[in-house]
């Protein structure tokens, strides 16, 4: 079965991508002086492999430290019904690359199974509120992928 395909077009998605590249640009330019944090957040930046293009797709993201070189993320697209793009990325190809800072680092994603999303999903929430919000706007289970180090 085919992974959902993701939704883009029209103005408010060329805004939203404009904003995401200057911040990508920023991002990397200072290492992760500007643009590190959002909402009082900690943010990656998660280069992916685009699954039609093959080309790579780099996306400013919230992240929690799980520990053991490994990192959570949600697929939230702020509670749309469909995935975002990275998310389809990430399963259809599990290797990616993230920044944090000035480190940059190749990983291996993971959809977390359901008992780990109970663990963390409380911790992501604490970290940005807004993610039950999401999660209770759509029928979609919202994934929380790890990033775990791929050494």
């Amino acid at each position: 079965m085919a992974p959902p395909k993701p939704t883009g077009s029209g103005v408010g998605h060329f805004i939203a991508t404009t904003m995401s590249r200057m911040h990508v640009w920023l991002y990397r330019i200072s290492g992760g002086r500007i643009g590190g944090r959002m909402f009082n957040a900690p943010i990656v930046l998660l280069t992916t492999t685009g699954h039609k293009s093959g080309q790579q797709r780099t996306t400013p993201l919230l992240y929690l430290d799980v520990g053991d070189s490994t990192y959570a993320i949600v697929g939230s697209f702020a509670g749309a019904d469909k995935p975002p793009a990275w998310a389809v990325n990430l399963l259809k190809t599990p290797r990616a690359e993230i920044q944090i800072g000035a480190n940059v680092i190749k990983v291996n994603a993971a959809v977390a199974s359901a008992q780990r999303k109970g663990e963390l999903w409380p911790k992501l929430v604490a970290l940005y509120p807004d993610y039950q919000v999401y999660q209770d706007r759509t029928t979609r289970d919202i994934p929380v992928f790890l990033l775990s180090s791929a050494s």
